[in-house]
């Protein structure tokens, strides 16, 4: 029989190597935590993406790494920020803008790194891609920068459009630089732009409703997670009303969208995975320059582009990178 004192010193030794319980009932100590912060729930692609590149350097759960999820509501991301900062988490992966700044205020020491993030410089989280600072790098999709590009497409893909319905989400604050750059856009193509604001799904149909008011031609939408949470609805709103719609997002065309163009989230997802391994290998991120996509998809859906009576232009089908038929 072991004396209590013994067992006291047992207990207390096994306890420091295994570590303390977080918030899932997990041990932690033994194994880097890898902190993930998004909106979509575990199992989602963008997630499963991340899992592969880390799988591909080497990393395997549960031997030697471990991945603690906060996701849900962008209004709790102050609180889960906070949760992956106590457990503690060795680097943070952030989803999204309003992630990322959450987790830029809930630490300035733990490693940061953004998987999908559209212009982090005008959202104010890094000082420049160069020389992000602090405690911050990652992986930029050029998100906001594509918007005027879309736009021509869709000018291309839609000859007779003239007033473009903007789908976005204000209380993201990448998706501000979206807006102004479909002003922009919209202005030197001679397109009238109409805002269609969602801040939460609660908001959709009514927006939705309103924005049939003013007769849109064409819908231009972000990949927005707020949005693309109600995704199958929105599509299914614009076949109903045969609105053609343009995406960021690949999946989006593929699901029905008339065509999309921008980076691939679960390519950009599997490159953040780089970046965490050089952080839990030594590296600062103050160190490590924002990596920007040098690639851009076009994606267009034939089928969906003969529903609607449009005709796709030979140059633009040579152009795309993948046609649905």
């Amino acid at each position: 029989m072991i004396p209590a004192a013994l067992a006291f010193i047992v207990a207390v030794t096994f306890g420091i190597l295994l570590g303390p319980l977080d918030a899932d009932g997990q041990r932690t100590g033994i194994l880097p935590t890898i902190g993930v912060l998004g909106i979509p729930p575990p199992g989602d692609a963008m997630y499963r993406a991340l899992l592969q590149g880390l799988h591909e350097l080497g990393y395997t759960e549960g031997q030697n790494r471990r991945v603690a999820y906060r996701w849900g509501d962008p209004q709790r991301f102050p609180e889960f920020a906070s949760a992956l900062v106590r457990l503690p988490a060795a680097v943070i992966v952030t989803f999204g803008t309003p992630a990322a700044l959450a987790a830029k205020h809930a630490t300035t020491t733990v490693p940061i790194v953004m998987a999908l993030v559209g212009d982090p410089v005008r959202s104010g989280i890094v000082a420049s891609p160069a020389q992000p600072g602090g405690n911050i790098t990652g992986v930029t999709n050029l998100a906001p920068e594509m918007v005027p590009k879309r736009l021509e497409l869709l000018k291309e893909a839609v000859p007779h459009a003239s007033r473009v319905a903007f789908l976005w989400n204000p209380a993201n604050q990448d998706q501000v630089a979206h807006f102004e750059e479909a002003e922009a856009g919209a202005r030197a193509l001679g397109l009238t732009l109409q805002s269609v604001a969602v801040r939460s799904g609660a908001e959709l149909e009514g927006a939705l409703a309103a924005m049939l008011q003013e007769r849109p031609t064409v819908l231009l939408m972000t990949g927005d997670s707020i949005l693309q949470e109600h995704i199958a609805r929105i599509l299914a709103f614009a076949a109903d009303q045969q609105l053609p719609v343009v995406h960021q997002l690949r999946e989006n065309a593929v699901a029905g969208g008339l065509l999309s163009y921008g980076t691939s989230r679960p390519q950009l997802s599997r490159r953040a995975a780089v970046y965490i391994d050089k952080i839990l290998k030594g590296a600062k991120p103050a160190d490590l320059p924002l990596e920007q996509p040098t690639k851009f998809e076009l994606v267009i859906n034939l089928k969906t582009a003969q529903a609607l009576g449009l005709t796709m232009p030979p140059s633009l089908l040579l152009l795309a990178d993948e046609v649905i038929r």
